[in-house]
């Protein structure tokens, strides 16, 4: 009992609002991802840590809200580069505020709500597709007879397109 009081307040002290830096583990239990998650983070530049003087990792405050926008940025499908170029002036610890984080949800609407209408047309030609049950890109006569959609190019124009239709 009275160990697990002083655990909880060793690490309530390492992740309190007044202190400046947190361990990885700190890091990790606060933001619910994995250290080797943010170790991968960081050498990928997403991220940044100091040193103290045992050498072992310090992550300012400002990590946290970092994190959260770059599980953000995964869950929307973003590729890291692009959290990355997002991020900007943060990953030289600079803290983000409102105004930074509307200037990267901005940026990444008009590419999400592309990425949103390509997927709503997967989804109902997905549907359309595997009704006919042939589930066969040669034998299918109802979306592409005959391989028309060759003369096209490459690539599928019937997912890509919103007012496809084969010739």
């Amino acid at each position: 009992m009275v160990e697990d009081k002083l655990k909880m307040s060793k690490e309530s002290k390492s992740t309190s609002p007044s202190t400046p830096y947190m361990s990885v583990g700190a890091l990790s239990r606060r933001s619910g991802i994995a250290i080797s998650a943010i170790h991968y983070y960081e050498r990928e530049g997403l991220l940044r840590a100091t040193r103290n003087s045992a050498n072992h990792r310090r992550y300012s405050r400002a990590s946290l809200r970092i994190l959260a926008i770059i599980k953000a940025g995964q869950r929307a499908g973003l590729p890291l580069a692009e959290i990355r170029d997002a991020l900007g002036p943060a990953l030289s610890g600079e803290p983000l505020g409102r105004e930074e984080w509307r200037r990267i949800s901005e940026g990444w609407r008009d590419d999400l709500d592309q990425r949103i209408e390509t997927l709503k047309r997967v989804r109902d030609r997905l549907g359309l597709c595997i009704r006919c049950g042939c589930l066969s890109h040669e034998l299918c006569r109802m979306f592409n007879p005959e391989d028309a959609a060759a003369a096209e190019g490459p690539g599928a124009p019937g997912l890509e397109k919103d007012d496809y239709r084969p010739a």
